[in-house]
């Protein structure tokens, strides 16, 4: 029977006359290859500059060590790494003693380090020393510039790359203690051309109008050696975050990392998650700090109303009351008007006494006798006198018209003719009067002889 499957059968691997090579598998061969190195390089010796040294937590250490054109893998076990006589760190130059072998798994080979020392700095740390003096000297790392963090700001800027697990844990932290409005700048975080989206990405939040600026910025990146960190050691960066006119938070790293960025920033975070905490406080520790400060005011303006309550009622029990302050006035009021009672009964009295007495004085049939009787006394003066000399007269200036108990009622001109003794006051009533002198002989005086003038009508005439 014809093969139905002629091609398929030329696939299949068939043994090739006179080839004797037998075909090993993966594991054979990574077998072979891992005694021929061991046996080879037993024993070796290496210099090189430390990279990415990390401590698992079983107590191994794994590294690389390099210079400018190779990179070798290495790993401290435990009880070596315990008897190391320092503490590798990144970009340290040392001498490593140890063998090499392979490890199959992933194909590559590495130097199992049983002891190591220091060969010098290496030559990435003289570069970042070297930079790092340049840029303090010209005051980029001076604590006098460093600004104060804003207390809560309402929008917070972040440089780091938008994949990564940095942004996501800065969010989380924000929103589990204070959720704020956040800004990311998307920047390549290690590489070629890192640093310049890095410094570009400050420069850009620096420029943004003042309304919609933020207020803190974060630049973050996660751990790793310091080539991984090495865009934010670069001079660029470094000018870049120093001349920010918003304040800076750098965060680069994990804790034992330290960069030129952290240096010039004005806050250096350990993590990223410590930068987010360090941004903003605890909103629910603002509020009970806000409700404690609440309940204090409250309590001290009531403590204030209370004492002043009992002042008042202190102030109170030491002042007299109504009826002992006004005890003397509502006397002395009550003997003032029995006073002034009494004082109107007699000033009432005293008028009507008075009142009495001048109505007696003015009553007409008296005053009519009155006045007769001083008509005829005045006539038998003038008649005494016109016996004594003819031509005498009256010297009217020397008369004075009086009542019968003394008072004056006009002046010494109303002594005239007999017929004009009769006064009138404003009432239009009649007054009894008397004309009085000192002596009759005393009113005449002599005066010239002269022709009488006939009396006008209704004047009287001396008799």
């Amino acid at each position: 029977m014809p093969d139905a499957f002629p091609e398929a059968a030329r696939l299949v691997a068939e043994p090739i006359p006179g080839d004797n090579a037998l075909a090993l598998s993966v594991s054979e061969l990574s077998g072979r290859l891992k005694r021929m190195v061991e046996g080879e390089f037993g024993h070796v010796r290496l210099r090189g500059e430390i990279s990415g040294f990390k401590r698992v937590a079983s107590g191994h250490c794994y590294l690389c060590l390099k210079d400018e054109d190779a990179v070798i893998d290495g790993v401290i076990w435990r009880t070596a790494a315990a008897g190391l006589a320092f503490r590798p760190e990144d970009g340290a130059e040392v001498i490593a003693t140890g063998r090499l072998t392979t490890y199959p798994g992933r194909s590559k080979y590495q130097i199992v380090i049983e002891r190591m020392e220091l060969a010098g700095a290496g030559a990435l740390m003289a570069l970042l020393e070297k930079r790092k003096a340049q840029l303090a000297a010209e005051g980029l790392f001076d604590g006098a510039r460093k600004r104060a963090l804003p207390f809560l700001p309402r929008t917070i800027g972040v440089v780091t790359s938008p994949t990564g697990a940095v942004i996501r844990d800065i969010l989380h932290r924000l929103g589990d203690r204070c959720p704020t409005h956040v800004l990311v700048w998307p920047v390549k975080v290690q590489g070629e051309g890192a640093a310049e989206e890095v410094a570009a990405a400050l420069a850009g939040f620096g420029a943004m109008p003042a309304e919609t600026r933020p207020d803190l910025v974060i630049v973050a990146r996660g751990g790793g050696s310091i080539e991984d960190l090495w865009a934010f050691n670069e001079e660029a960066v470094v000018r870049a975050v120093a001349a920010s006119p918003i304040p800076v938070i750098s965060a680069v790293g994990h804790e034992t990392d330290t960069t030129l960025c952290d240096h010039a920033a004005d806050l250096r975070a350990p993590t990223p998650t410590a930068a987010a905490e360090l941004a903003v406080p605890v909103l629910a520790d603002l509020r009970l700090q806000l409700d404690t400060h609440a309940a204090r005011i409250a309590r001290c303006a009531r403590r204030y109303q209370e004492r002043g309550r009992e002042r008042l009622d202190a102030l109170a029990r030491c002042l007299p009351t109504r009826d002992r302050l006004l005890g003397p006035q509502r006397q002395r009021a009550d003997d003032w008007g029995q006073r002034l009672d009494r004082g109107l009964e007699r000033r009432v009295g005293v008028a009507r006494g008075g009142l009495e007495r001048i109505a007696a004085v003015l009553r007409p049939a008296l005053l009519d006798r009155r006045l007769e009787r001083a008509r005829a006394r005045w006539r038998a003066d003038a008649r005494v006198l016109a016996s004594l000399n003819p031509d005498a007269v009256l010297d009217r200036g020397y008369a004075r018209v009086t009542t019968r108990d003394g008072a004056t009622l006009i002046g010494a001109a109303a002594a005239r003719a007999a017929g004009a003794l009769t006064l009138r006051f404003r009432d239009s009533q009649a007054v009894d009067v008397t004309v009085e002198g000192r002596d009759a002989a005393a009113y005449a005086r002599p005066r010239p002889a002269r022709p009488r003038a006939a009396p006008a009508p209704g004047q009287p005439t001396l008799l």
